[in-house]
């Protein structure tokens, strides 16, 4: 973070100081709420947690080197005193991004906003010093504490934006508040909760109204192919930019192809020219993202050679986001089991056909959580799917969405032992180093809270220990 006095970040988040010899005293280190990550010079942000207590570290953190302590209530070494510190962070953040010149794009969307936004990091990156949200942190949380990250050397800021309801997006762009904002798609992600897509789209679409005009810079990214995030544009006074396969995106693809591994090569169309495009990335799903981020990266000043280089040299920053493994035995392992919802389970679907042309195939996949009432045609829908890509064999794991995606796959003609349904992740990982041979393919995908992450690493160490090989 920028160097903030103690009396200064009081004034600005309303609190009073406790235990503070010293006001002048300044905050030169980040700003964290994890006691592990404390450095000298950091504030630590003391959060009530369901299990933990931050205020109950004050002491330790302290001694490890922490100015003080953002706290709710005096903790007996130096700290800043507020009514919430959530509210404080917030405003922290707030007022360290007005104070620095850093141009701050922000994103949102239903699926693929943490690749995405890895690439534009990456591709921003080769032009000036860029700072990003680091994996999935798009809270109101992990939001401010990434802003808080970037210094008077930041030229650009990257904040993914996630939501869970209407208004969400609106008090994180309150934060810290876009010239450039980018909407990827709605699709069915925390369908249940919001209770259908124009709701999702009424809280994406937060993000475009909270750019400013066109005469100030103000720049909406709209995704060309998805009508509900077109149709955002007539909700913002900022420059619209289409990316897609549309012949109207001003950023678009031509001759899209998967390579024989599963990566995807393209023409980059721009304003400015086109170039072509071969990613580091598996499916092609990511021709999509790729899009946005040229579209970004264009509008900041970016030429299509430039973008179309930094767009083939980029990688996976995120984990467990079609992660590829190719283990000793020629097994490949694609660990995709950070999240799940029913766009992001197809592209991982078909993803898992291409790099598996002439290779036995094995989707391990587990529940899609936050479907509310879609849920059972959903899972039925990716089992399915399963079938008509030729996947050589289904494992459902977990509850009843498992046998909803079994039984979507039985009825799409899947009779023999084509699919299979396994009560947890042990029980598929003991099936797998039984059954797998040299050359396959294995994709792993779930929501989160099912933990498949385990089964993609069992199998990783399972390979380097060479179980395979020697059976």
């Amino acid at each position: 973070m920028i160097a903030l006095s103690l009396a200064e970040i009081a004034a600005v988040v309303g609190g009073q100081t406790h235990d503070i010899p010293d006001p002048s005293v300044q905050v030169t280190g980040p700003v964290v709420r994890d006691s592990r990550e404390v450095v000298p010079g950091s504030l630590f942000a003391a959060f009530v947690g369901e299990r933990v207590d931050g205020h109950d570290y004050a002491r330790q953190v302290v001694e490890a080197g922490a100015v003080a302590v953002l706290a709710a209530r005096p903790v007996g070494v130096p700290a800043i005193v507020v009514d919430d510190v959530q509210t404080a962070l917030g405003a922290l953040a707030r007022h360290v991004v007005g104070r620095l010149g850093t141009t701050l794009v922000a994103l949102t969307g239903s699926a693929g906003k943490t690749s995405t936004k890895d690439l534009i990091a990456q591709v921003l990156g080769r032009k000036a010093p860029t700072v990003f949200t680091p994996g999935s942190l798009n809270n109101e949380i992990g939001l401010p504490l990434t802003a808080l990250t970037a210094t008077e050397e930041t030229r650009f800021l990257v904040l993914e934006m996630g939501a869970r309801g209407i208004g969400h997006i609106r008090y994180l762009t309150g934060l810290t508040p876009p010239r450039i904002g980018l909407v990827l798609n709605v699709g069915s992600a925390h369908i249940g909760e919001f209770g259908g897509r124009e709701q999702i789209a009424q809280a994406k679409g937060e993000l475009v109204e909270a750019l400013p005009p066109a005469s100030e810079g103000g720049a909406a990214i709209l995704n060309a192919d998805d009508p509900l995030v077109k149709a955002m544009a007539s909700r913002t006074q900022a420059k619209v930019v289409l990316f897609g396969e549309s012949a109207e995106a001003d950023v678009r693809s031509e001759n899209v192809r998967l390579t024989d591994s599963g990566q995807p090569a393209f023409r980059l169309h721009t304003p400015s020219g086109a170039s072509d495009v071969t990613m580091r990335l598996y499916g092609e799903h990511h021709v999509s993202n790729a899009l946005a981020a040229a579209a970004v990266a264009h509008e900041l000043g970016m030429s299509a050679e430039e973008i179309a280089l930094a767009l083939s040299e980029a990688g996976s920053l995120s984990r467990w986001r079609m992660e590829v493994t190719e283990r000793p035995d020629g097994v490949t392992i694609v660990n995709d089991a950070y999240n799940a919802n029913p766009e992001s389970m197809r592209a991982a679907l078909r993803a898992l056909a291409a790099m598996g042309k002439g290779r036995r195939t094995w989707a391990v996949l587990g529940k899609m959580a936050e479907l509310g009432d879609e849920a059972l045609a959903e899972h039925d829908a990716v089992g399915r799917l399963a079938v008509r890509l030729n996947v050589s064999k289904l494992v459902a794991v977990g509850g009843i969405e498992a046998s909803w995606l079994q039984l979507g796959a039985y009825n799409e003609g899947s009779w023999g032992e084509e699919s299979v349904h396994v009560s947890d992740a042990q029980a598929a990982v003991d099936l797998l180093r039984s059954e797998l041979r040299p050359g396959d393919v294995v994709l792993v995908k779930a929501s989160r809270s099912v933990g498949l992450e385990s089964v993609a690493q069992a199998l990783t160490e399972a390979g380097a220990e060479g179980e395979v090989a020697a059976r």
